[in-house]
Order: C-alpha cells, then structure tokens, then sequence
C-alpha cells in the first residue's frame, strides 16, 4: 500500500495497445505507477481491444493541441515516457522530448514512419537498401523499371496492412498496377499521389527484436519466418521461428540491423526490424520503434524466461541492470514457433472443429484467438485476417518441428466449420 506521503513514481505510456498493454503491469511489479497518454480521439476497435484502463492512474487525451497534452502530462510528473504502439511512436517523441526525458528525439521521427523516407535515410547513412522509385508519372516509373522482365513490388506510399500492394513480373504488368494505384483511394481514405516502387527481394524474411538505452541496442529475440503462397497472396507470412542467438546468419542481421536503428536514430526503447537475407546480404523491410506486435513477446517470454517487454521495463526504470548484461546473448531454453492459422474462406463462423488436435499437439503453449465462433471470419489475406495464432513451446526443437506441420496440415477447409 503506498502512502500520499511517498506517491509511486510514474511512467508515461502512448499508447498502450496489442502488445504494450503488457507493459504496465511489469512497471507496477517494479514500483511505478503508469499513465496513459492516448494520441488520437478515436483509435482504431482493433487496438483499444487490448486496452487496460484498470492498469493506468488516469488518460491524456491528445487532441492535437501539443501544449495542452504537455501541461495535463506534466503535471504526473513522470520519470520515463514512451510509445505503446505504432500510432503513438511521434507523439511519443515530441512529449519525451519536451519534458527533457530519454529520448529519441523528433529530428528524424517521420523517417521511422515513413516508409520511403525510412529507407533513404538508412541509405544516406551509407548502408545497403532495395532499390526504389517515389513514382508520380509513368515515364519515370517505366524509366526505372527498365526492358525488364524483372520482379518489383508497386505499393501505395501510405499503405497499410498489405493494402494494394501488388507484384509486377513485365512492363505490362507495371503498366496497369500504376495506373490502378493511382487512381485508388488507400486504406487509410486517402487518394495515393504517388505510388512507391520498390525491387523484389529474394530471401528468407527475419525479425530482430531489440531494447535501446543511450544507443546500446541489445538483441532480446531474432525469428526467421516462413511465407506461402496462398489464397491468391503471393506472400502470406504463415508462420515464425525463435532463432539461437549465435550463427553466421544471426550475426549478419544484427550487424545491419543495429546500424539500421543508428541511422534512424532509435537511441532508447524497443524496436521491431524487420529484414530479408538476400544473396547480397541483409536488406531493411522496415523498423518500428516500439515492441513486437501479434504478442509474440509472450511466446518470447514462453521460450527465454524474459522479452522485450521485460528488457523495456529495465532500460527506463533499472538502467544499471540493462547496462551491466546488455552485450549477453540470450539463451534458448526452450524453442518456439508461432503459427499463424488461415483460413480459406470467409462467412459466418460456427467452430474450429479439429481445434482440439491442435490443443493436443506436445508442444502446444497457448492460442490468440482473434475470430471465436459466433463471429465473421474472414478469407485471410493480410495481418488483419488470421482467425488464430497457434503458440508452441517445447525443450527439443524437433518436436516443435513436428508440431509446426502437423498444424500447417491440419489448416485448411476442414478445420473451419462456416456457414
């Protein structure tokens, strides 16, 4: 029970959504209490699911007015402040900032968001990217493109979860994805000026998971993930596997992916990169200056004992702690896949009929259920349509293997009972 007389000391958090919401209760465990900074009027149903008001001594509620957001926050007095999720990673800079805390600072916040400008600036910094093109004609895309054929990716430049990107293999191709883009609204209901062309890269997609503090990044997890070609998706991400910590492979990526976030200016908190390893070496996807989403630190946490979040938690409030082993590797206790379950068609869901073979899998840990019977679900697609995340643990990495394709098989028509 604390006291009026000695009140908690406070952290700050923007939004603290989809993984983040597991942040608070590992401040309170260390002592602190949390305040909730949430940086939109009305932020997307899919994050504020996740929401824990219970977790928080009150809300901020920033509607544009950076002042007022400031004074109302100040007036907590809080020791640390930092991003929850994507939406709230520049806000998150501007108030850190401003109130003079640990910091990425706001001179490079939009080339951690944008996605053209992210890799130009990683470019700059002298470090290998794809090749791409911010193409507002067609002359200068077919210019870049070149007499072909060769494979590019042609995206909107403020896509979002797979939104009208689009895999081009001739001039033809090129062409028509062009003139489609350009005239479409986004997702995000605005009209694309321009549209971003980018080199297909070949290669195994990796993450690496990391936590900052004063420009020391330390590795937390690293996931090589499998992709498949699938409900008319050329490259549905079907599954991730929690890496050893040392291999040639592995000291490749967090080489270039520690580089990357120096370039970005990610000097504090946690990061999401995401890379390929292509013949010629790693090259950036992109990075997210906040934690892993799809609660893959829990299974992170499953596999090691401890994750992202826990690494978070001490870089702001024990930094004694996270300097005195941050260039420790981690050790794998036990392996871990996720699996992202996709379902072939969409309608009225009545149940999961086979669900429970699954839950009798060795290996099986946990399931994210994201469309419970009852519900719509929908074909899946894109990040936003896997019915459920299949959690698997085990100490003997062939089992986990064997459960991994036992669940791949088990997916499909009729694991899914729709009307």
């Amino acid at each position: 029970m604390s006291h009026a007389s000695t009140p908690r000391p406070v952290v700050a958090l923007v939004d603290a959504y989809s993984t983040a919401s597991h942040l608070a209760p590992l401040f309170h465990a260390r002592g602190y209490d949390c305040l909730h900074v949430q940086s939109m009027a009305s932020p997307p149903a899919a994050f504020t699911a996740s929401f824990r008001p219970e977790d928080f001594v009150g809300t901020v509620r920033h509607d544009g007015d950076v002042e007022a957001t400031l004074h109302a926050v100040r007036a907590y007095a809080p020791t640390a402040l930092l991003a929850g999720a994507e939406i709230g990673v520049e806000l998150a800079d501007v108030l850190s900032e401003a109130l003079g805390l640990r910091t990425n600072g706001t001179r490079l916040s939009s080339a951690r968001r944008d996605k053209f400008r992210m890799q130009q600036t990683v470019r700059a910094a002298g470090l290998p990217v794809a090749d791409q093109l911010l193409a507002t004609d067609l002359d200068a895309l077919l210019d870049w493109y070149g007499p072909g054929p060769r494979r590019v990716v042609l995206k909107p430049v403020r896509s979002a979860l797979n939104d009208g990107v689009t895999f081009c293999d001739d001039v033809d191709e090129v062409r028509a994805a062009f003139a489609r883009l350009m005239g479409m609204q986004s997702a995000v209901g605005q009209r694309n000026d321009a549209v971003l062309a980018q080199e297909y890269l070949v290669g195994a997609e990796y993450y690496v998971n990391t936590v900052s503090l004063d420009g020391k990044h330390y590795v937390c997890d690293l996931w090589k993930t499998q992709h498949l070609g699938v409900n008319g998706v050329r490259d549905l991400l079907g599954g991730s596997q929690l890496m050893l910590r040392e291999g040639p492979e592995q000291e490749q990526l967090v080489a270039y992916a520690g580089a990357v976030l120096d370039a970005l200016g990610v000097r504090n908190g946690p990061a999401h990169t995401e890379l390929k390893l292509t013949p010629q070496g790693p090259r950036l996807i992109e990075t997210g200056a906040r934690v892993c989403g799809a609660m893959l630190p829990l299974l992170t946490r499953a596999a090691l004992d401890e994750s992202q979040l826990e690494w978070t938690v001490a870089a702001y409030v024990d930094p004694a702690d996270f300097l005195a082993r941050w260039e420790q590797g981690y050790d794998v206790k036990r392996h871990a896949v996720c699996v992202n379950m996709i379902a072939p068609s969409g309608g009225k869901l009545a149940g999961y009929p086979r669900l429970a073979e699954l839950q009798a899998l060795e290996s099986y840990h946990d399931v994210l259920l994201k469309v419970a019977p009852g519900e719509e679900i929908s074909r899946t697609v894109n990040d936003m349509t896997y019915p459920m995340l299949v959690h698997l643990v085990h100490e003997v990495e062939g089992t986990v293997t064997h459960d991994y394709m036992t669940a791949r098989y088990l997916d499909g028509e009729g694991f899914y009972d729709v009307v």
